[in-house]
């Protein structure tokens, strides 16, 4: 087997394993991974902005809102308005958000985060260097993505 097939089979292996894992994540939960990171942002981060929540997930604001409605419309979020600044929104869990939340399996990111924190230094770099040239033979670097293991456009509101 020639080299590049065989980087062809690794990345198939990797859009599968995200596939599978959004598949267990959303028959589990009920939920896709951009609506699970954004939960678990809120919990970490407690009175958050929609700018604020943007910023730390690394989507852009209409992505989150756009989320972010999906969520409050099934009842897992509710935004509340600043009662100090009346121009400011906050999102909070509601209580059926943050038990979804306690039983939720971990996003695949955190476990490829894990691994990747434990290499050495050098390595981090060689397969950061590695990757972001694959995107750039895919002609896909210039794509705006957050940094969510999901198949599928993440601002889609029929998915999210």
């Amino acid at each position: 087997m020639e080299k590049h097939e065989e980087v062809l089979i690794s990345l198939r292996q990797i859009i599968r394993a995200i596939d599978l894992h959004s598949k267990k994540l959303s028959k589990e939960s009920g939920l896709t991974g951009p609506q699970l990171l954004l939960m678990r942002s809120i919990r970490e981060l407690g009175q958050v902005t929609i700018k604020e929540l943007s910023k730390h997930t690394n989507m852009s604001p209409a992505t989150a809102t756009t989320i972010l409605d999906r969520l409050e419309r099934n009842g897992h979020v509710e935004r509340v308005r600043s009662q100090t600044d009346k121009r400011k929104v906050h999102a909070h869990l509601t209580e059926q958000g943050a038990d979804l939340l306690r039983t939720a399996p971990l996003p695949l990111q955190e476990n490829f985060i894990n691994k990747f924190q434990n290499l050495e230094e050098w390595e981090q770099s060689l397969l950061l260097s590695s990757v972001q040239r694959i995107a750039s033979m895919m002609n896909a670097e210039s794509y705006d993505v957050a940094p969510v293991l999901e198949l599928g456009n993440i601002a889609d509101p029929g998915k999210h």
